[in-house]
């Protein structure tokens, strides 16, 4: 495997680890900054070739092309113990131009390689053995799923790892079976567990339902899938405790949880803050105060202080993601591309957008608050406003009453040309400050 450059000050790493489809990025979060930027009603309609609109390059300090050194596209990820897991993906056909792997299916699988080209394989890299001397190696773990799963949905839920299969590219691969397993990692163990009710034996989903999104709220996986037969989006769930699938009908209106849990909308909860969320409504980033009984509302703000205002008013994006850093203390990223500029050899740029802050909240957060009985509090203008209720009207309401004082400590936008011709799409990320040493 090629050599991987680290180099190490002498002091602890704060990194951003990210897996893309092709990639595994480490970022130095301690060379990010907050970067300011002129309103964009100021700005040219391509801002992005205006002075007054900087787009620096991503401090990477790690990076491996995953597909380069033989391993499989479309792998996610869980950490144990630091140690990283990544598991699942499709092995693309060998000799395929690189430009190719931003849609696989025009690729087609190396068939000798696990299933058909699918792989049940785990690979490990323990992250406290990192240093200037070392291979970035990922070591195949002695265990592997039952069967492959092509683009997995991966969760860590009360200890356990849940696995399930997701889209293959290829339209004629058949799924292997189980389709959704857990991992025990007390006892190293694979389990298979009941077939969702959206995957029938031997079939494709890609012939029926397509998964589109998950989420997860307690103990419970929420999935969405795209009935490719009746043209509906369809809701399922599963619980952890019961082992039992349901299905929850073609509107999230009618779910059993607030829409900002549902899938499609990006969040987590604040470390040390277990009634804050912080998640994506369209391009903006809200927070959501959970309430502590059911019959009190939930409260929505929007965190201007870290918005890349610019971003949804000016640039094509993409899913977002939001990442716990630390006691409270959360990362938002939002990919996407500008056009690039006239004469220029690629046809657009791959950028991030890329947010660090501290929340807090006002002494006024759990009570006054509440009490007001508003659903939506926000410190948004009205041209926010408008952007947002397109998603629910009769929850938008312009109240300026946060509930959260927000640090940002760093902002901006960053190209990525790290990560060469792949679409801008983040598989999953997480933190992990990298103890170093003077070598």
């Amino acid at each position: 495997m090629k050599k991987t450059e680290m180099v190490l000050e002498g002091q602890p790493k704060p990194l951003l680890w990210v897996a893309t489809p092709q990639r595994l990025i480490a970022i130095d979060m301690s060379k990010l900054k907050i970067n300011h930027y002129e309103d964009a009603s100021k700005l040219k309609i391509n801002h992005y070739e205006s002075r007054d609109f900087e787009i620096h390059s991503l401090p990477v300090f790690i990076m491996l092309n995953l597909v380069e050194n033989e391993f499989p596209f479309g792998m996610r990820f869980f950490i144990r113990d630091s140690k990283l897991y990544m598991v699942g993906g499709e092995k693309p056909r060998r000799g395929a131009s690189p430009k190719l792997y931003r849609h696989l299916k025009s690729v087609g699988h190396d068939e000798s390689f696990g299933d058909r080209g699918l792989s049940p394989y785990v690979y490990v890299l323990d992250l406290t053995g990192l240093d200037s001397s070392t291979d970035l190696d990922l070591l195949k773990h002695h265990t592997s799923m039952l069967a492959a799963k092509p683009t997995p949905i991966v969760e860590e839920i009360e200890g356990k790892i849940y696995v399930l299969s997701g889209t293959p590219s290829q339209s004629y691969c058949l799924l292997p079976t189980p389709t959704f397993e857990v991992y025990d990692p007390l006892i190293e163990q694979w389990k298979p567990l009941d077939q969702p009710p959206f995957y029938r034996e031997g079939c494709s989903n890609c012939q029926e339902f397509e998964v589109i999104d998950h989420s997860v709220l307690g103990t419970t996986i929420y999935v969405l899938t795209f009935n490719l037969m009746d043209e509906f989006y369809h809701y399922y769930s599963y619980n952890v405790n019961d082992g039992n699938w349901k299905f929850l009908g073609e509107s999230e209106d009618k779910l059993p949880v607030p829409y900002h849990f549902t899938p499609m909308f990006t969040g987590k909860f604040v470390p040390g803050y277990n009634d804050i969320y912080i998640f994506f409504l369209g391009d903006i980033p809200y927070a959501a105060l959970i309430p502590s009984n059911d019959r009190s509302p939930t409260h929505y703000q929007a965190l201007n202080e870290v918005d890349g205002a610019l971003y949804h008013r000016q640039v094509a994006s993409y899913s977002g993601l939001v990442v716990q850093l630390g006691e409270h203390e959360m990362c938002i990223m939002k990919p996407g591309s500008v056009q690039a500029k006239e004469g220029s050899l690629r046809p657009c740029h791959i950028i991030l957008y890329m947010a660090t802050f501290k929340v807090e909240k006002l002494l006024h957060s759990s009570s006054s608050a509440q009490d007001r009985g508003l659903k939506l509090l926000r410190t948004a203008d009205a041209s926010d406003v408008s952007q947002t209720s397109s998603h629910h009207d009769n929850d938008v309401q312009d109240i300026r009453a946060p509930f959260l004082s927000i640090t940002c400590l760093s902002k901006g936008f960053y190209y990525l040309d790290e990560w060469g011709p792949e679409a801008s799409y983040i598989c999953s990320a997480f933190f992990h400050q990298l103890s170093t040493h003077e070598m």
